[in-house]
Formats: C-alpha cells, structure tokens, sequence
C-alpha cells in the first residue's frame, strides 16, 4: 500500500514575529494607562509634526497592547471562483485561543486538538490535495501590529494623503513605505491615524519582503476601538488573497476574520458587585428573624439545581466565552416567551436566554438558560429564524429537563480561560436531541410563527448544503449543532441561490455588535440593503469589517453622537468616492 505524505505550507509572518521577540527588551517603564492627549505638548500645524506624534504614539500603543491577554477567533474560508455567484466557500478553518501578549505574539489555543481527525488522502486525487496551506494561528494575531519595534523615519517613507472620517473620527491618511535595506516584517500601506491622540486606528497593507521560500506574506486591515478614555485596543482583522500562489504553482484564496475580546476579564463583574446586587433563587427569601423554615427535599433539589446553573453561566462569564446580560438576551426571551404563551405553556422557573461570544454555530440549555452563540444569531435571517433556534432549546428544557447535578459543587467550575471549552460539555445524546426536535415542531405550529416558517426552512436547507464545504463553523464547541430534523426542513420553499429576493442565510457578522472591553453585545442598527444581485447574498460567508468609529463616552453620561459631526463626515466620504 502506497502511504502519501501531506506536506504543509506555513502561512505565516515569520520576518514580523522575529521583530516581536527583539520588541520585547524595549517595553516602556510606564504602566499606567494613556489619558487623552497624553503624548501632545504643542498643538500640531504641519504634516511632520503630526508624523513625529503618530510615531510616537504608536511606540506608546506597542507597550499598551502587550498589558493585555484578549481572547482571538479566526475563522477562514478558502473560496473558488463561481460562474454565477463570483466565489464561494470551499473549506474553512477556526482558532480559538488566549493571547499572551506580553511573552510576544502568543496565541494559547482553547480548543482540544485531539477531538479533530486528519482527512484520509485520496490517492487517486490531484497533486494539489496533498500540497495544501496551512494556516497559522499566531500570523493572524501578528496582524494587530504595524510593527513593533521599527516604526520611525530611519525605516520608513510616509506620505501625507489627506483627512478621512472614519465613522464619527476624523484621521489624517498616510501612505507608509519602508526604506531600502530597512530589513523583514516592515509594514507597507496605509495608516488612519484620529487627530486627538494621534493613535492609528487603522492601517491596511502588508508585511514585507517575504519572510521565506515556503511562507506568505499576507494583506490585512486592522481596526482599533476606543475602548477606555484615550484607550485604543485590536478588535477587528480582515484578510484576503485573490490571486496568490503557493510554491508548486496552486492558487490561494481565502477570506478571513479574527475578532479580539476579554480585554477586561479581570476584573469582569466588578463594578457591579454591590451596586446592584440581585437574588436568585429558586424561593423566595423572608426575614430570617421572624421566621426560621428549613428547606424541603424537593426544594433543596430545585436550589441545587439552580445554583449549579448559576456556577456554569458565572464561569462562562468570567473565561470571556459568555456575553454578560444585555439587551439582546431580552430580544431572546420576547421569543420565548411568545412560543410559551401560545402554547399554554407556566414553565417554573422562568426561562432565560444568554449569548455565547464565539462565532460558531451552536445552541445548549443549562438548567432553566437557553444559551446561543453570537455566530448563529449573526446569520440567521428573520425573527422566524430565531424562533426555531429558540424552540429547539426550549423543547429541550420541556422534554429532557437536563440535570446540572455535576456543576453544584464550586470546584467543578473553577477553570481557567484556555481551560474552559475542554473543562465544559452541555451536549445531549442522539435520542435527547430527536426527541427534543419532534417537540419543537410541535411548538412551533402552535406559536405565532407558524405561518412564517419559509426562510427558517431555507435556513435549514441552506445549512444543510454547505455542511460539507463548512465544518468549523457548523461544528460545535460546548453544545448541540442546527438540526431539526426532516419534519421541518422538508417543508417550504425550495433553494434557489440566484434568486435575489431569496434570503436563506445572512453573513457572518451580520447581527451582533461585541464590545471587546466589556464583552457586552448589543443587536445592529444598520438599515437594510437592496441587493444588486445573487452575489451578494453571501449566505455564512467571511465580508470586511467597516465599523463605525467613535471615540469613548462613559455609560450613562448622557453623551450622545454630535449629528453635525455625523454629517459632516458623511458630506465627506461623499465627496472622496466623487474623486475617486
């Protein structure tokens, strides 16, 4: 028997993270966190000036970052061109982990690589499915840098473009081009620095020269928030390759995300702790002077029950993979509570719905939490949508009530950040989920959505088409993958993607906004868009980021957006698309 080796190709900046390591030595003695105009002495009048500042600041950023250990997600999707809808998704890959910033660009991976197998190679294929790319989690990581340790004239050329909005910031453009002989992993782009600070909060291009024979060297463009007063941390990198070839002549084309988030899990609950602390319990609590009850066994079973569920969620929480409670966990529940009402459904205690930050594809119940992850409220088309998602779960707390006996006891939820998806596991078995599925159906013809169930089925059946090209995204992690089986898949219309009024699917992204300080996530307020055609349908698939910048206000300030400054920014991207 012929065996095949499968030869990998790195992808990865290996010139840039070598600057990292020597980055290391040159960290600022100062660890308190930047004020607004810390760097500024004299107001800035000329285009040298304001490039010695962003200089400067940027140096100061460097330092800033590497205090922080966010969690980062990766999710890639190798595309192929399509006659018809000009590239699809053909294989994808996720990465989860840790940063460790401060040991350099050090991405600890949170997920179990044992649970993966290796494809078996088909020794009838072509060449190019044995020389296949790898990527590399830590090269997408390197991204939130433009370079940690040469940023200055003796290595760079900048060349003044002009003042760009971007969102509610105005920023000063620069044109970055490294020196000759200026050595490896040197930037080369553009750079959107805002004219407070002048901290870049932008910067788009590419590591250059190439880092070696079997490595690539890859475009990306990296988004700052102003997370904090004169705070601006990595939150948003969007890659892409067209028309790159590996070294045995193969195209590489991919789209990618890396979100960064859990800047602040240290001290996550902490404000809150006192100020508005809340009871929950699965009885209520009287005097203790005035009257003495202890509790009965069924009474001590349901608080045990209870307090295991609040341990997980509280654990989930504090690794940064559960959102805290917000406004899109009410939006849940008015969905909940709807499919309750119609079917004459006093489920005790109430149902409530939290969100998971990851960006896969999955759903779980822990005790009375329904809990779903920000990618699968991300792409899902209509509230209709929702509520099937929603029902699933909902079916599962009614039919096989999941026990949280194992999570009473403390210890059992005391993990670390990396240790957390490896530690938890809110699966159910095969028969639970069917079981669960035939009582969501059933749920769902009696709920106020019963005759709104096409695009749920064009969900479905969207889902179930691309289940091949798409594993890590439909693949889940903590809990139970999209299925409701044929009684509902097999209904509705049928799938047709170049029909433009068709929805199935929304984009990845599409939905939720993540605060990356907080972890807080709020629904999108973005207007619909008329499509123009198939192609930009884009069901599950991998777009840029564009986020609408604005700088920090404190909750509850009272502070809200300057609309003349909002219109004044849009007046001024109008008149840049008009010479362009």
């Amino acid at each position: 028997m012929r065996i095949w080796n499968n030869f990998s190709i790195s992808i990865i900046l290996l010139g840039a993270l070598t600057g990292v390591a020597g980055a290391q030595t040159r960290q600022t003695a100062d660890q308190t966190q930047p004020q607004p105009g810390n760097s500024i002495d004299s107001a800035v009048t000329t285009v040298n000036q304001a490039i010695d500042r962003m200089i400067a600041r940027e140096h100061d950023e460097n330092a800033t970052i590497r205090r922080y250990n966010p969690i980062i997600e990766t999710y890639i999707q190798d595309m192929k061109p399509d006659a018809n809808l000009g590239s699809i998704p053909v294989k994808d890959h996720y990465f989860l982990g840790q940063a460790n910033l401060s040991k350099g660009v050090v991405d600890t991976s949170m997920l179990d690589k044992k649970k993966g197998k290796m494809a078996e190679l088909n020794p009838l294929s072509h060449v190019s499915e044995y020389f296949t790319s790898s990527y590399v989690p830590e090269g997408f990581l390197q991204m939130i840098y433009l370079d940690t340790t040469f940023f200055d004239r003796q290595h760079y050329q900048f060349d003044y473009v002009g003042r760009e909005f971007l969102g509610e910031v105005r920023c000063l453009v620069f044109d970055v081009t490294p020196l000759p002989k200026s050595g490896r992993g040197r930037f080369k782009g553009r750079v959107w620095a805002e004219d407070q600070g002048y901290t870049i909060v932008r910067f788009n291009g590419v590591y250059t020269p190439l880092a070696g024979i079997n490595s690539f060297n890859l475009h990306f463009d990296s988004w700052r928030l102003n997370v904090q007063p004169g705070l601006w941390l990595p939150a948003f990198v969007f890659s892409q390759e067209s028309q790159l070839k590996d070294f045995v002549g193969n195209d590489v084309r991919f789209k990618s995300q890396t979100r960064l988030w859990g800047y602040d899990l240290k001290n996550s609950g902490r404000e809150e702790e006192f100020s508005q602390l809340t009871i929950e319990a699965a009885t209520a609590i009287t005097d203790q002077t005035t009257q003495q009850q202890d509790r009965s066994p069924i009474e001590a079973e349901r608080e045990w029950q209870h307090q295991a569920e609040i341990n997980v969620l509280q654990r989930l929480q504090r690794t940064g993979l559960l959102a805290p409670p917000n406004e899109v966990d009410k939006v849940l529940e008015t969905v909940v509570n709807n499919i309750e009402v119609t079917n004459n459904l006093d489920i005790q205690p109430e149902i409530h719905c939290r969100v998971l930050l990851t960006g896969t594809l999955e759903s779980f119940s822990i005790g009375h939490t329904i809990v779903l992850s920000r990618g699968l409220i991300d792409v899902l088309p209509d509230e209709a949508s929702l509520a099937t998602m929603l029902a699933q779960e909902l079916a599962q707390i009614i039919v096989t009530k999941p026990s949280t006996d194992q999570w009473g006891f403390n210890d059992t939820t005391n993990v670390s950040t990396v240790e957390a998806l490896n530690h938890f596991s809110f699966r159910d078995t095969p028969a639970d989920i069917a079981a669960a599925n035939a009582k969501a159906v059933e749920l769902l013809k009696n709920s106020p959505y019963k005759d709104k169930l096409g695009p749920a089925t064009l969900f479905l059946k969207q889902l179930d088409a691309e289940s091949k090209e798409l594993p890590a995204l439909i693949n889940p992690h903590l809990g139970n993958g999209v299925t409701l089986g044929s009684a509902l898949s097999a209904t509705g219309p049928a799938l047709q993607p170049d029909k433009v009024d068709q929805i199935s699917a929304l984009p990845i992204g599409a939905r939720v906004k993540l605060d990356p300080w907080t972890d807080r996530v709020e629904l999108l307020k973005s207007k619909p868009v008329a499509l123009l055609s198939a192609r930009e349908k884009m069901p599950f698939e991998v777009t840029p980021f564009m986020p609408f910048l604005t700088r920090y206000q404190r909750p509850g300030s009272g502070v809200v957006a300057d609309p003349a400054k909002a219109d004044l920014a849009k007046k001024d991207q109008q008149q840049q698309q008009q010479q362009q």
